[in-house]
């Protein structure tokens, strides 16, 4: 029953998550979080996290991530295969059929319209982890400055979102570090 559920998970994320990777992010956190309670918020902020920073395809790295860890290969398998069946019969049926159709405003219309909806959506679940950041070590203050940051290193310099995010998990893999030894060096002193 649970590889069915990890199918029928990635599934609607895959049949629904017109636009790509970003706008099935939401999808995936509504069914794995929300839904099926396989993982909290911040575990999947962190799978999130590592997935933006591997490359290729958000939606089949988080897939396969959390189909393992749910339901073992097979797990990974099914949600893999649930995330891309979707997209490869949509998009032979959808291309070959809205080729014909590509220059009517009612195409065109329903394109222009996916994204401000995806923006939203990415909108809420962003605001949705800046909320969880009140009760996390940082605060908001420290996630307010992070954020401004890291929006004028993205914007003003260029910088790809890959390498700021490996910084920042850098920083925190030598902050969680240091904090160990320093507790480790107060109960050798004890």
């Amino acid at each position: 029953m649970k590889q069915w559920h990890i199918f029928l998970a990635f599934f609607r994320v895959g049949i629904l998550g017109y636009g790509g990777g970003p706008s099935s992010i939401p999808l995936v956190h509504k069914e794995v979080v929300e839904r099926y309670k396989w993982m909290d918020s911040d575990e999947f902020g962190d799978i999130l996290a590592l997935g933006n920073a591997l490359p290729g395809p958000i939606n089949t790295k988080m897939a396969g991530y959390i189909g393992y860890r749910v339901g073992g290969y097979l797990g990974m398998i099914c949600a893999v295969a649930a995330t891309i069946v979707p997209t490869i019969i949509l998009m032979v049926i959808l291309l070959t059929s809205l080729n014909a159709f590509k220059d009517k405003p009612w195409v065109q219309g329903a394109v222009k319209g996916v994204v401000p909806v995806v923006a939203v959506m990415l909108g809420t679940l962003t605001w949705d982890f800046v909320k969880k950041s009140k009760k996390s070590n940082l605060g908001w203050k420290w996630t307010i400055l992070l954020v401004i940051v890291s929006l004028i290193i993205l914007q003003g310099f260029g910088l790809h979102p890959a390498i700021l995010i490996f910084a920042l998990l850098l920083g925190a893999l030598l902050k969680g570090g240091s904090g160990k030894a320093a507790k480790k060096k107060e109960k050798e002193s004890a």
